[in-house]
């Protein structure tokens, strides 16, 4: 199956076999790592060539890489999108998407249940350089609407956000920003795209932070963006500016996480829904926030545009910030880190992590309550899980 092979529609055959030519370099079975940062010329009459384009190849590291390149097809034919492009870290592939697409005077609004990085670079950061935005509940497309200026550019969500996993009604977001010319740019990272495929649905641009679920092994910063070409060549050459790459060690350890996405994201899914429904049904726990159970707001979106509802159960115990940390303590199984995605479970206390620096009043203000928790799903048994979650419930 060649990069441009349309022949294979599965998801994990283009999982494994998506932008690799089907002949590698040396009869290489996996892909070979370039690892170099300059590419040389054989003479004057090639370096004049390719300056002219009527030769295409590399030039410079931090324009491009044949083993990075493997990995920006392999995500474009995943996420079913005209090209997709590489970077050194999901922030870096963030922010330079957002600045690719804005400018002194414009305007952008997020959904406010976001990843709070994300959120402080278009709240604080790009306010320094004259672009409001914006912010509006997840979901709520209402307020979305009335948000909306004549100098909005630029829409910007999650699905499923973080870390209360609400999944907002793509086609319908998609159409409102389209009716007024307004580009979209879908943080993906949760859903992967064995759960969602936000273009597919009339999305701009979908973005993940490989870290997560497209490396899958807890070993690897890198981010990538997908869309149509013209949106993506903006981006690429903005990077090029920047230079936030990513280096191909780091590409070839995503493509082939990404070799095993479907194996393991239908594994999480499976354990993911098993525990959100035994935690559902559990006295200690006050609230159970997953999209694929029935009393989640939006489980009727995430059921029809969803294939499954993803490896992240967010859910708060009737107790206090130390009887919280008590429970975290005497999980066996996950350990406390702030990622997800990987085949090990994590799990993380945000009040004591990412929020550690407000009072207890200023979280619960902005919805970040103590006794929440954010379990990442690793690829264990799912038996195993749960028994581990409810013998640490018996510590509260």
């Amino acid at each position: 199956m060649n990069s441009d092979d349309d022949s294979f529609h599965g998801i994990s055959t283009r999982a494994v076999h998506g932008g690799e030519p089907r002949t590698k370099a040396y009869d290489a079975l996996a892909t070979p790592i370039a690892e170099t940062a300059t590419y040389t010329f054989r003479d004057t009459a090639e370096l004049v060539a390719f300056m002219e384009g009527r030769v295409q190849r590399e030039e410079y590291g931090r324009y491009g890489n044949p083993t990075v390149r493997v990995l920006e097809e392999k995500v474009a034919q995943l996420e079913g999108c005209e090209d997709a492009i590489a970077f050194a870290s999901g922030m870096a592939a963030v922010t330079t998407t957002i600045l690719a697409l804005v400018k002194s005077g414009s305007h952008v609004v997020l959904f406010r249940d976001c990843y709070r990085r994300t959120r402080q670079f278009v709240t604080s950061v790009l306010d320094r350089f004259g672009v409001a935005s914006t912010l509006v509940d997840s979901g709520d497309l209402a307020g979305l609407e009335a948000a909306l200026r004549p100098e909005t550019r630029l829409i910007v969500s999650e699905v499923p956000t973080n870390p209360y996993l609400n999944v907002v009604d793509l086609p319908r977001l998609a159409e409102i920003a389209r009716a007024r010319r307004i580009k979209t740019l879908i943080d993906s990272t949760f859903a992967t795209p064995v759960n969602l495929r936000p273009c597919e649905h009339g999305i701009d641009l979908v973005l993940h932070s490989a870290t997560k679920y497209l490396g899958g092994h807890n070993d690897v910063l890198a981010g990538v963006v997908a869309g149509a070409a013209p949106l993506v060549s903006l981006v690429r050459d903005l990077r090029h500016i920047l230079g936030g790459v990513c280096d191909p060690h780091a590409a070839w350890l995503v493509a082939r996480g990404i070799k095993t996405l479907d194996l393991r994201v239908r594994q999480q899914n499976r354990t993911a829904q098993a525990l959100a429904e035994a935690l559902a049904a559990h006295p200690k726990i006050r609230a159970v926030h997953y999209p694929g159970l029935e009393r989640h707001p939006h489980h009727a979106v995430a059921k029809r545009l969803m294939a499954g509802f993803g490896g992240v159960v967010t859910y708060e115990l009737s107790t206090d910030l130390a009887g919280t940390a008590r429970f975290v303590d005497a999980l066996r199984i996950p350990r406390i880190g702030a990622s997800l995605g990987g085949v090990e479970s994590l799990v993380e206390q945000p009040a004591l992590m990412s929020y550690f620096e407000l009072s207890s009043d200023e979280r619960a203000a902005i919805g970040m309550h103590d006794s929440l928790i954010r379990h990442a799903i690793g690829i264990e048994d799912t038996d195993d899980i749960l028994r581990d979650v409810r013998s640490a419930l018996g510590a509260i």
